[in-house]
């Protein structure tokens, strides 16, 4: 959690750990890499599994939590997994003090802390006291916070000296000083080690405690608070460092890196999940400037926005896609071949092995493929490392309906996260006002059902399908969409030789909101050469991050296909071969484009 709090907030993190060789630990791994934090120290445990925590939240104040820690991978932590050349790349090493609590761990995290202070590194503890963790109070203590222990106190004050940073909550510190009182507690901790002393105090704040400690807490550097209501406390205290080290490490103020650490922790407790919920640099710095409009926070509209957006999964700078998600085009054909639409899927099957065959593992590809006639491609398409788009609208209708529903979020909760939502809604500026308010609240229905389910949706407007357009109708259609509340993570736009037109597009996006992902262009059927001439024209423009073509690369493929007049392996080698001339006409007009 604090690694990835660090990371979000612009600073280089990494993790000495150890996860189990099962699927709990490849997640936590993936989740790292894709956050930025480096995993080149975090050990595989073949011989135990990955540490486990369960939350369950009763009420504002009760969060009982169940630990499943013993013998568990990040437990069996070394002395031999802290090697000299990754603490010689740190600034500043931190532990936490759960992992002090074994004598294994202890040696390892002394170890760290040691070729930390040797090196001229900072060092941090973090105290994180959970009693039950130390074999006090029972599994069924997972809540509990304090519990005075002899053995606690002795074992943290021998670490203390090692640090330049003590960091613990009024309980914590009594817990570490060995005393009930927390002045008389904060100076057994002083009269053991130099280090500054933060003492969290929840929805007060901090307080710090520099050299001599004075008599009251109020008589040190006190940092307020954020009032925000309490959703889950659990992992409040990871982003409550995260801040602090990035100001720390930054050579902030301690009162300005105190700032950021009560924001941080704010932040934490106002949303749902640990480091899901920690903000991005540019979220921290928007909260601290100007608040939120909603004590809670969670139901604040732009932040969420400007939360969801500057923490996204991964990073899709480029996006060229081979879309297959037609249903009715490829029913049409197959039905004036005299086969049906049985063999659709099969061939759909070959659509993808094109699209991986030409990705080769590389990054930037994609695929659009459907769940009713492609359901065994869409399946076969996980793990791949594609993009993939998964249309949700009833293909032609207009007023826009779905096929999934009516509980629209009921259908997405059980989509795989890595699904992009497509949808495509027929919207002109003509179009009567009834008509606007009738598909604009199906949208926004959808886009809150996206939201709540964790994933991200792509809408395509096709103007054209439904009256005369000029450079500047897409743009009036994109601005309508986003002023009736509509933030799409990506846009699908037909293709124009005008210039004008993306521009427009590009604008509207800079104006409403820039942290779109951006726009893939579609195909309409055209002919390779005339999407070579588009591609010239659209990749200029910087929101414009590639493609999604269908029927120029299947279209004539497929009817030859469905009559028996090629086999697999032609169809495959057609598809593929077009989709490739696409990728490199894409390419080579995206070259020089400023990103």
């Amino acid at each position: 959690n604090m690694a990835v709090g660090a990371a979000r907030l612009g600073l280089r993190a990494g993790v000495i750990t150890r996860v189990g060789d099962e699927h709990f630990g490849r997640f936590i791994r993936e989740t790292l890499e894709s956050e930025g934090v480096d995993t080149g120290t975090v050990r595989t445990d073949p011989e135990r599994l990955t540490a486990l925590a369960i939350l369950g939240i009763r009420d504002r104040d009760s969060f009982p939590l169940l630990f499943y820690r013993e013998n568990c991978a990040d437990m069996a932590l070394s002395e031999d997994d802290v090697q000299p050349s990754a603490i010689e790349r740190a600034g500043c090493v931190v532990t936490t003090g759960t992992h002090h609590s074994h004598d294994g761990t202890d040696a390892a995290c002394r170890k760290a802390l040691r070729l930390a202070r040797r090196n001229g590194a900072r060092t941090a503890l973090d105290i994180d006291y959970r009693p039950n963790l130390w074999g006090l109070g029972g599994h069924g203590a997972g809540e509990e916070r304090y519990r005075a222990s002899e053995h606690v106190a002795r074992r943290l004050q021998e670490v203390m000296p090692l640090c330049d940073l003590v960091v613990g909550t009024e309980e914590e510190l009594r817990a570490a000083g060995g005393a009930e009182d927390l002045m008389e507690a904060i100076r057994a901790i002083r009269a053991c080690t130099d280090a500054a002393v933060v003492c969290k105090r929840g929805p007060v704040g901090a307080v710090l405690f520099e050299g001599d400690i004075p008599d009251g807490v109020d008589d040190g550097l006190p940092a307020p608070g954020f009032p925000v209501e309490v959703f889950n406390v659990l992992g409040a205290g990871d982003g409550f460092m995260a801040g602090l080290l990035r100001g720390w490490l930054r050579g902030e103020s301690w009162l300005e890196a105190l700032r950021f650490a009560n924001a941080c922790g704010a932040l934490a407790v106002s949303r749902h999940g640990c480091a899901p919920a920690y903000p991005s640099w540019e979220e921290l710095v928007r909260f601290i400037r100007q608040g939120s409009s909603e004590r809670a926070v969670r139901r604040d509209g732009e932040l969420s926005h400007l939360h969801r957006t500057t923490t996204r999964w991964r990073d899709w700078p480029t996006v060229r896609a081979f879309a297959f998600d037609h249903r009715s085009q490829m029913q049409d054909m197959a039905e004036r071949a005299g086969v049906g639409s049985v063999r659709i899927g099969a061939f759909k099957e070959l659509c993808l092995r094109a699209a991986i065959r030409v990705a080769d593992g590389g990054p930037g590809f994609g695929i659009l493929c459907d769940d009713s006639l492609g359901q065994e491609a869409l399946h076969a398409a996980a793990g791949t490392g594609l993009w993939i788009g998964r249309p949700v609208e009833r293909p032609g209708t207009r007023p826009l309906t779905l096929e999934i529903g009516p509980d629209f979020g009921s259908d997405l909760v059980e989509w795989p996260r890595e699904h992009v939502v497509k949808c495509l809604c027929n919207c002109h500026p003509d179009d009567p006002e009834y008509l606007w308010k009738q598909q604009t609240g199906t949208l926004l229905r959808l886009q809150d059902a996206v939201l709540r389910a964790g994933l991200e949706w792509l809408l395509e407007t096709l103007p054209a399908n439904v009256g005369e357009v000029d450079a500047g109708t897409t743009g009036v259609v994109m601005d309508r969409l986003y002023a009736a509340g509509l933030r799409p993570d990506w846009w699908k736009l037909e293709p124009m030789d005008d210039s004008e037109h993306w521009r427009r597009a590009c604008g509207m996006i800079e104006t409403w909101d820039p942290h779109c992902r951006g726009i893939v262009v579609l195909g309409r059927d055209a002919p390779l050469e005339v999407l070579e001439t588009t591609f010239g024209g659209a990749a200029r423009h910087e929101h414009v991050r590639g493609f999604a073509v269908g029927r120029s690369v299947f279209g004539t493929v497929l009817g030859q296909w469905l009559d028996g007049a090629i086999g697999d392996d032609e169809a495959l080698d057609g598809m593929a071969g077009r989709y490739r001339k696409l990728v490199a006409a894409w390419d080579a007009a995206r070259q020089g484009v400023d990103r």
